[in-house]
């Protein structure tokens, strides 16, 4: 048991599919882990090959063994007019690297291409991501921190 920080470094895409009303698209991608989401930035006039190189930040507080760990990437295309339209998504396994962030410190997947996968379940483009945990600074078993301070509850 245990936690951290998990860091998700979007760094582009390739080849993404569908269009809008003008041809052309503005995609972002909304991350999500469990229950927590971030968005992107919106990639405007990019249109298949935007690139974002932004880091998001997932704050992770249980790290139970016999749980799977993904990450879920919906990207999707901003539109004035209309909603918003989904133009795929990529799934993340990130069980092992938080695993090893847990006992080592500090875990890392350097950025690599994962298949985007559409609504009828086609595969159109890649995007690249990559994934960094680092756990949280462990407390000696005897005492509690506050406010950066460690009280010893010894006698």
């Amino acid at each position: 048991m245990g936690g951290g920080l998990l860091e998700v470094h979007l760094v582009d895409a390739k080849g993404l599919g569908g269009t809008d009303f003008l041809g052309k698209i503005d995609p972002y991608v909304i991350v999500q882990y469990r229950s927590q989401e971030r968005k992107s930035s919106t990639a405007r006039d990019e249109g298949r090959n935007p690139s974002w190189n932004e880091v998001l930040k997932f704050q992770i507080s249980s790290t139970a063994a016999n749980v799977q760990h993904k990450l879920l990437l919906r990207i999707m295309d901003h539109d004035n007019f209309s909603s918003d339209d989904f133009l795929g998504q990529a799934t993340i396994n990130v069980t092992d690297l938080i695993s090893i962030g847990m006992e080592k410190g500090k875990s890392e997947m350097s950025p690599a291409k994962y298949s985007v996968v559409t609504a009828d379940n086609s595969y159109r483009g890649a995007i690249k991501v990559g994934v960094t945990f680092t756990a949280a600074t462990k407390v000696e078993e005897d005492g509690v921190q506050v406010g950066g301070w460690m009280h010893s509850f010894r006698d």
